[in-house]
């Protein structure tokens, strides 16, 4: 009836599949303390071996950096929401070595591809592609945040709050 009044999806446990091939690591690996320090939020970073970001869930863009395409963030039915920040000081890089293949606002599904970009040449700019995927701070909603095991199709589980 009110098509503009939409429930949040109610899930206890949000499980996050990696949204980029590569090796997991923890986020003290990335060479930026934003990210290291887990200021900016707790998660997981990962080392590419392919450039290319896929939705690891069905959602929606909340955010894609327009002008330099290194990072998105997404959202969950439930409302939460993941950054994920291609490389370290790529913004720099003003959107050279990025496509995407979404905008702010869009549906996706789970696996959808939505950013691509060229690991040799932003080696050869002289950033680094580890890409940190982290909750951000100050949402209410999230409980607690884990990161999962190598045996697990998650890298990350958000707790949320009953």
């Amino acid at each position: 009836m009110f098509g503009w009044l939409k429930k949040k999806e109610t899930v206890d446990t949000l499980e996050v599949t990696a949204p980029l091939r590569g090796s997991v690591v923890s986020l003290e690996e990335v060479p930026d303390p934003a990210f290291s320090t887990g200021a900016m939020g707790p998660g997981i970073a990962i080392k590419p071996s392919e450039g290319k970001i896929v939705a690891p869930f069905d959602g929606k863009v909340a955010h894609l950096i327009e002008k330099s395409k290194h990072a998105i963030v997404l959202e969950h039915a439930s409302g939460v929401q993941i950054l994920i920040h291609v490389g370290v000081n790529t913004v720099s890089l003003k959107g050279e070595g990025f496509t995407a293949h979404v905008c702010t606002g869009d549906k996706v599904k789970a696996g959808q591809l939505l950013l691509e970009f060229d690991i040799p040449a932003i080696e050869k700019a002289g950033y680094p592609v580890i890409t940190p995927v982290l909750v951000p701070d100050g949402q209410e909603m999230v409980e607690s945040v884990e990161r999962g095991s190598s045996a697990d199709a998650a890298v990350l589980r958000i707790h949320l709050k009953k």
